[in-house]
C-alpha cells in the first residue's frame, strides 16, 4: 500500500464505522414508540462495543502490510496529510480523525504517538466549524401563531399522531413556560424557536432540546417525553432551569441516542445551551464516547502546559483495589489497579476490568459516575510529587514502564472529581447531613431498580457532586442484584454468647441488610437519619422485592428531573422512588 491507498482505506473504515453506528440508532425511534425497552438497551450496548469492532477490522487488513511494530516515517507523515486533505468538508472530521487515532495507536508503539503521525492537536482548530444551524430548525410563531408553532415543531419529529392528547399537553407547556420562564413573556411575533431536529433517545424517555430567542435573550429549555398510560405520549415536563439540564446531560447517565449528521454543530448548539459542559462532556453524552476521550486528552495536556503542578494523592480514604491520585486544580481524579488488592477483596485485576466494563455498558441513572479509559499514559518524572512516586513503585509495579523521564501507565482510569461522602459529612451542617444521607438512600434504590448491587456501600466509595447529588464511583465489587442473596440476620441466643460460636453462616453472595447501620452508618447522627428516611432498606425484605420486580420486568423509571417539574403530577408520586 502507498500513502493515499492508506488514508482511503482508514477513511473507508471510518465510513462502515460511522454509517452502522446511525443505522442502530434509526432503529431507536420506532423501539421507543413501541416501548421495546430491552431494544433499547441492546442497542446501547452495541453503539459502545462498536467502534472497537470497526478499529480492529482496519487494522487487522493493515497489519498485513505493516507485521512490525517499527514505523515508516516519511509513509506515515504522508499518509496524515493525504487524510487531512480528505476531511477539508467531511461533516463528521474530528471523529475520523479519532478513527484514525485508534487505528495507528493499535499498529504501533506508544512512542510514534506524537503530531507528526497522529492528531495529537486537531487538524480542524484552524478551519470553520460546520454551522449549529445544519442540526436545528427554526419556527416563527409570526406566521401561524403559537400553538400551531409548537404542533408544528412536534409534527417534524414524527411524533405528533402518537400522542393521547397534544392540544391539553401544548396548553401545559405554555403554561409551565409562563411559570418557569418569565423573560419569555413576549407576544408571540416576538419570538423564535430553535430546535435540534432529532428527538434525544435515552431509556423510556425521549427529550426535545431547543431555545426561545426573543428580544430578552435566549432560554434554552428541554421537552421530555413519556408514555401516557393509554399506551399513547404525553409531554411529562419542561425543565428550563440550567442545574437541572446539565444534570439531564451529567457525567453519571447513560448516553443519549440521537441522530445527527453533523456531529460537531449538535455540539456547538448544545454547548451553546449549556456553556458549563465541557466539549469532551457533550461528545460523551450523544454516545461518541471515543472521541470524548480524546477531547477530553487534548484538554489534559493544555492544562499540564499552563501550569507547574505536581500529581498527588487524591485526598480520602486510600482504596484497597485502585491506587487514585489527582492534579489538583484539574477535576477529574486517575485510578490504576494495584497489582496486589487487601485480603478482604478475593477476586483479581480480570474481575475488576469486568465490573467497571458492566458499568459502562448499564444504565447509570445518574447515580454512577462514567469511566474514561486509556491505555499508555506518559507522565514526567518531575511532575510527580515524590510521595506519590513512591506509592507507583510500590503499588502499581506491574502497570507502569519507568524510563530516566517518564512513568508510562500501562492502564488507566479517570473520572470526575467529586467530594468524598464521608469527607464531606465531616465539615456539614446538621441540614446538610439530612440532606445528604436521604439522598445517598436515594441512589442505592435508584441503582437497585435497574439491578446493579454496589456491592461495598462504605460512604467512602460515595461522593458528593457540585449539584449536591451523591454519586457512585467504585465499582470494583458491583454485581446484578439478582445474583445476590438477602437474609435476616439469625437471632443469637444466650447458649451461643456463651459458647462463642457463631450462628452467621455465608456464602460468597449472602448479604445481610441490617448489617448496613453496623458496617457503614457507624455514627449515630447518620444511622438515625438513615433509619428515618430509608428504614425499608435495613430489611431484606425490600431487596427481594426489588429482585422479584427485575426477574419480572417490572421496571420504575428513574425521573432525571424533580417530580415538581411533571405536568399534572405534583400530588401523584405513583411510580416514582
Amino acid at each position: 500500500m502507498d500513502h493515499q491507498e492508506i488514508a482511503f482505506f482508514i477513511i473507508s473504515g471510518f465510513k462502515k464505522h460511522y454509517s452502522l453506528f446511525q443505522e442502530m440508532t434509526a432503529k431507536v425511534p420506532s423501539a421507543f414508540l413501541t416501548q421495546q425497552w430491552a431494544t433499547i438497551e441492546r442497542i446501547n450496548k452495541l453503539r459502545i462495543s462498536h467502534y472497537d469492532q470497526r478499529v480492529q477490522d482496519t487494522v487487522n487488513i493493515l497489519q498485513l502490510h505493516f507485521p512490525s511494530n517499527q514505523i515508516n516515517d516519511h509513509l506515515w507523515c504522508e499518509v496524515k496529510q493525504v487524510y487531512i486533505e480528505l476531511l477539508v468538508f467531511h461533516p463528521q472530521a474530528e471523529l475520523a480523525e479519532t478513527f484514525y487515532n485508534s487505528v495507528f495507536c493499535r499498529l504501533f508503539h506508544h512512542s510514534y504517538f506524537k503530531n507528526d503521525y497522529i492528531f495529537v492537536n486537531s487538524s480542524q482548530s484552524s478551519k470553520s466549524q460546520l454551522p449549529v444551524e445544519a442540526e436545528y430548525r427554526s419556527y416563527f410563531p409570526v406566521v401561524e401563531g403559537l400553538q400551531k408553532t409548537i404542533e408544528k415543531i412536534i409534527s417534524d419529529t414524527g411524533l405528533l399522531n402518537e400522542f393521547y392528547d397534544v392540544k391539553q399537553d401544548i396548553r401545559l407547556l405554555q403554561k409551565a413556560f409562563l411559570k418557569q420562564a418569565p423573560d419569555t413573556h413576549h407576544q408571540h411575533f416576538k419570538m423564535r424557536f430553535d430546535i435540534l431536529k432529532s428527538p434525544f433517545y435515552r431509556n423510556k424517555s425521549a427529550y426535545l432540546v431547543g431555545r426561545v430567542v426573543s428580544c430578552s435573550g435566549v432560554q434554552p429549555f428541554i421537552i421530555a417525553l413519556l408514555h401516557h398510560n393509554k399506551e399513547k405520549l404525553k409531554i411529562d415536563a419542561l425543565i428550563t432551569n440550567a442545574s437541572q439540564m446539565s444534570l439531564i446531560f451529567g457525567f453519571a447517565r447513560a448516553y443519549f441516542l440521537v441522530e445527527t449528521h453533523a456531529p460537531s454543530a449538535l455540539v456547538g448548539f448544545l454547548n451553546q445551551l449549556m456553556p458549563s459542559k465541557t466539549t469532551a462532556e457533550l461528545y460523551n453524552s450523544i454516545g461518541f464516547h471515543k472521541h470524548g476521550k480524546t477531547e477530553f486528552y487534548r484538554a489534559f495536556l493544555q492544562h499540564q502546559h499552563t501550569n507547574n503542578e505536581r500529581f498527588s494523592v487524591a485526598p480520602g480514604t486510600p482504596g484497597m483495589v485502585m491506587l487514585v491520585f489527582t492534579l489538583p486544580s484539574f477535576p477529574y481524579v486517575f485510578k490504576v489497579i494495584k497489582d496486589q488488592f487487601a485480603p478482604s477483596k478475593p477476586f483479581g485485576r480480570e474481575t475488576v476490568l469486568a465490573r467497571y466494563q458492566l458499568v459502562k455498558n448499564h444504565d447509570r441513572v445518574g447515580r454512577m459516575a462514567d469511566t474514561l479509559e486509556y491505555s499508555n499514559v506518559v507522565i514526567p518524572k518531575n511532575r510527580i510529587d515524590p510521595k506519590l512516586l513512591q506509592l507507583i513503585k510500590e503499588k502499581i509495579a506491574q502497570s507502569i514502564i519507568e524510563d530516566d523521564q517518564f512513568i508510562t501507565i500501562k492502564h488507566l482510569y479517570i473520572e470526575r472529581r467529586i467530594t468524598p461522602l464521608n469527607l464531606y459529612i465531616q465539615d456539614a451542617t446538621d441540614e446538610q447531613i439530612e440532606d445528604v444521607i436521604k439522598d445517598y438512600g436515594h441512589a442505592i434504590k435508584e441503582m437497585l431498580h435497574v439491578n446493579i448491587f454496589p456491592g461495598d456501600m462504605l460512604l467512602k466509595n460515595f461522593g458528593v457532586s457540585r449539584h449536591n447529588r451523591v454519586i457512585f464511583y467504585d465499582y470494583d465489587e458491583v454485581q446484578y442484584l439478582t445474583e445476590m442473596c438477602f437474609k435476616a440476620l439469625p437471632q443469637t441466643s444466650l447458649d451461643d454468647l456463651y459458647s462463642g460460636q457463631s450462628t452467621l453462616s455465608c456464602a460468597p453472595n449472602d448479604v445481610f441488610p441490617e448489617q448496613m447501620c453496623t458496617f457503614v452508618l457507624t455514627n449515630p447522627k447518620l444511622k438515625a437519619a438513615f433509619k428515618r428516611f430509608h428504614p425499608e432498606l435495613l430489611t431484606p425484605t425490600y431487596w427481594q422485592n426489588v429482585q422479584q420486580d427485575i426477574r419480572q420486568h417490572i421496571t420504575k423509571h428513574v425521573y432525571p428531573y424533580p417530580q415538581q417539574q411533571r405536568f399534572g403530577n405534583h400530588n401523584n408520586k405513583k411510580g416514582t422512588l
